[in-house]
């Protein structure tokens, strides 16, 4: 067992009461009573209420377990095993770290191997960190480019990005806002707040999300349409994120790809890779 040296002979009151509001904070972010999380940690509701009150400090064992089933972020059980007196667990690298190298060969050959089609790597921030050629390309025929730093939300939404160029704005409106809004619910970030609000308060179709006729693939997922100079693209995306990560960057990427909804756009962006230098 680790521990930071303030705790050695004995945590403090002070420090037991923050761990205590933290756990407090996540159960009820999860909507669990005491007695759920209780069972589902296999302690008692009195330990728990102990624990949360500061009368008890739980060890690092049980911070990770109530963490586990509280599925805490790892960026934030860190924070939790501080408050407890233990030193952090997760590490945060660079992507460039040569730990990390075999995972970035992974991102990179999913993102070549999905062109002719997009595919992006956001953040938690849904900040672009990397994307496939189809990507560039796409928004060059719109006009845009990936100058300087890059919100994917921000550039989908704004008027003077995407979003005029989006047949189904108010939908995918919609869709994103939801999306992140269990973000927030997830991780309780106060940035995933603000940037939310500035997300809200860029200007938004008048017509209702339900107006108009939905395409087919929508009965099954909201897609992704955009007028473009080789006539309306569709797209469906899917989301992946790795499955056991134990390093805070790794956690916190998501790789985003769109696949054509119809054969049309399939055709376009075939044609389009095809006659692309490089």
């Amino acid at each position: 067992m680790t521990r930071t040296p303030a705790s050695l002979g004995g945590q403090p009151k002070a420090a037991r009461a923050d761990v205590g509001d933290l756990l407090r904070h996540w159960r009820q972010q999860r909507h669990l009573s005491q007695l759920d999380l209780a069972t589902q940690a296999d302690i008692s509701t009195r330990h728990l209420s102990y624990m949360e009150t500061g009368r008890a400090l739980p060890s690092r064992a049980m911070v990770l377990r109530l963490a586990e089933r509280l599925a805490v972020p790892l960026r934030e059980r860190n924070a939790l095993l501080v408050a407890a007196g233990y030193a952090p667990l997760y590490r945060q690298r660079s992507l460039d770290d040569p730990a990390l190298a075999a995972a970035r060969q992974a991102l990179e050959a999913v993102l070549k191997g999905h062109e002719p089609y997009p595919a992006l790597l956001v953040d938690r921030y849904w900040n672009l960190v990397s994307c496939n050629r189809a990507v560039p390309l796409f928004l060059q025929s719109l006009g845009l480019t990936l100058d300087g730093p890059v919100n994917v939300l921000r550039l989908s939404l704004d008027p003077q990005g995407l979003a005029p160029h989006i047949v189904n704005l108010g939908v995918w409106r919609h869709h994103l806002l939801e999306r992140l809004q269990r973000q927030i619910e997830a991780s309780g970030d106060p940035e995933l707040v603000a940037l939310a609000e500035s997300l809200h308060a860029l200007p938004a179709p008048e017509a209702p999300v339900t107006d108009g006729p939905l395409a087919p693939e929508a009965s099954v997922v909201v897609p992704f349409e955009v007028q473009s100079p080789w006539g309306r693209l569709s797209f469906i995306s899917t989301i992946t994120v790795f499955g056991t990560p134990v390093d805070i960057t790794l956690s916190e990427l998501a790789l985003e790809t769109f696949f054509p909804a119809d054969e049309a756009t399939a055709t376009v962006l075939r044609e389009v890779m095809a006659a692309s230098p490089g």
